[in-house]
């Protein structure tokens, strides 16, 4: 048995895919601590947006790699991983949102209390755990897009939930800084990022969690 405990990054399948700069940072930050496994709807492989010089060769590099296909959604198993991770995906809102796979995952490390962290437009993939009327992450306090964030994207008028509105409607509390500044929320097992740029604050409070468990 390897020491290392073992972290489930969730991307998205949608055509808006993964924000390329997000998944990079999580990836590099998380893959010294934890044995790290990919996951998407369907095990569809990952569509990287906003792809730049900085990450242009890490994802040539990535998508190569044997850990770069993702293992399908449907079949994981939460019981296996010890953390969870959602980088930024403005994909999510149309598939992770409303994901019963990712709903029962989310259930369990709710239940067990183990450490979840979701970043930007990956926050939206929590909206997915409702049980009934009841959302799961009620009364917890989280931060996610701000409008003022979400209305710079082109399908603004599309978007089939806006996570402030679905937070504050569902019981829990939310924040936000201003556009594009670092901010992260931590409340219990619990850490989520504005945006983006809260990435790497995000994901290393995950490894102080985890680490601190």
């Amino acid at each position: 048995m390897s020491a290392k405990p073992t972290c489930l990054i969730v991307g998205s399948a949608a055509p808006q895919g993964v924000s390329a700069k997000s998944f990079h940072q999580s990836f590099s930050l998380c893959s010294s601590v934890f044995n790290l496994q990919t996951a998407t709807p369907g095990g569809k492989p990952i569509d990287f947006v906003g792809v730049d010089e900085s990450t242009a060769r890490w994802v040539q590099d990535f998508s190569v790699k044997p850990y770069a296909t993702p293992a399908k959604l449907e079949s994981i198993d939460g019981a296996r991983y010890q953390a969870l991770l959602i980088p930024d995906c403005p994909g999510a809102l149309n598939d992770l949102a409303h994901s019963g796979s990712l709903h029962r995952i989310l259930t369990h490390f709710i239940s067990q209390q183990k450490p979840v962290c979701a970043v930007g437009q990956g926050v939206s993939a929590l909206c997915c755990a409702t049980e009934g009327q009841r959302w799961i992450f009620s009364g917890y306090s989280l931060t996610g897009p701000s409008v003022f964030e979400l209305v710079r994207r082109p399908d603004f008028a599309n978007l089939p939930l806006i996570v402030e509105d679905f937070v504050k409607d569902s019981g829990g509390s939310y924040t936000a800084s201003q556009e594009d500044a670092m901010h992260v929320v931590i409340d219990r097992h619990l850490i989520t990022g504005q945006n983006m740029q809260s990435t790497s604050v995000a994901v290393n409070n995950l490894i102080l969690l985890c680490n601190g468990k």
